[in-house]
């Protein structure tokens, strides 16, 4: 599999994003938006890549970056899985600063996080990503098209005892951020890496049911997500029968991205895997 490693910036002035659209867009498609972006250099360290980045793609010196995440996920490179590890910075810079584009990029643009509404811009994939993931509700509402990771799914799974009586929980939005759907159901008796497991499956049946191709599947659980984009292996018997269901699934699909991100970030998810626990006992007590 091949691997991308890259450091990214959101760059706030304000309350505003900072945007940058490709001077050219690859053969196939058309110049994308994205996060200024840049590799990191032979004996770089993550903060000095972001740095330069800033300063060769957009003449901004910066002296005030925080380190806010690092997300993993895999799409698809035309016939190869492309794993990617993005290294996010947070970044503000003066309302008075200037933006200074070198030969990457032919244009620039401030969004209002949370407000703004776009229509017509073509999202780079990571882009997307890192916006969803990092600000939720507060990211400037583009109507994106052409995305590779057009749905995103948010997937839970919770155990009381662990092992204990376990639920599963799902949050469906489409590319523009409308909910699709939302569910949860009861499991049975399982420990919480068996309930996240079969999660991750019915999101997966969730969106084949809904016919949707390119997804993005997102999980507060990064063992699971590490596993999926294969860092890791799974060696536990007890997760191997849904974990082969995943993989013979997941092969229906034309780009699939396993996104990590931190549990305050997945509440609607969780929120349904609790609830189908309860609404399990609330039956029981009412059938007694």
């Amino acid at each position: 599999m091949k691997q991308r490693i890259r450091v990214v910036g959101i760059v706030s002035r304000g309350d505003d994003i900072l945007l940058l659209k490709r001077a050219q867009g690859r053969v196939e498609a058309e110049p994308v938006w994205e996060l200024p972006t840049g590799k990191i250099a032979f004996g770089e360290q993550p903060e000095e890549a972001m740095t330069r980045t800033m300063e060769e793609m957009t003449g901004i010196s910066i002296s005030d970056l925080k380190l806010k995440d690092v997300i993993t996920f895999v799409a698809l490179a035309g016939a190869s899985r492309l794993y990617n590890l993005y290294i996010v910075f947070e970044i503000s810079i003066p309302i008075d600063a200037k933006v200074m584009l070198g030969d990457r990029y032919s244009q620039y643009k401030f969004l209002r996080q949370g407000s703004d509404v776009i229509s017509g811009m073509r999202l780079e994939d990571a882009t997307l990503s890192v916006l969803s993931i990092e600000l939720g509700s507060n990211a400037p509402r583009i109507e994106t098209r052409n995305v590779a990771n057009g749905a995103t799914i948010y997937i839970d799974g919770a155990s009381k005892g662990n092992p204990g009586p376990s639920g599963i929980g799902y949050y469906i939005i489409d590319e523009s951020g409308h909910e699709v759907k939302r569910g949860g159901e009861f499991i049975g008796f399982a420990t919480s890496r068996v309930a996240e497991y079969y999660a991750l499956k019915e999101g997966i049946e969730q969106a084949l049911e809904l016919g949707m191709r390119s997804v993005r599947f997102v999980s507060d659980n990064l063992m699971l997500v590490n596993q999926m984009n294969g860092i890791y292996k799974v060696k536990n018997q007890d997760l191997m029968p849904v974990y082969n269901d995943v993989q013979r699934l997941i092969r229906e699909f034309e780009a699939v991205a396993f996104v990590h991100v931190k549990r305050g970030f997945n509440q609607q998810a969780d929120e349904q895997a609790n609830l189908a626990i309860v609404r399990h006992f609330e039956k029981e007590d009412n059938v007694i």
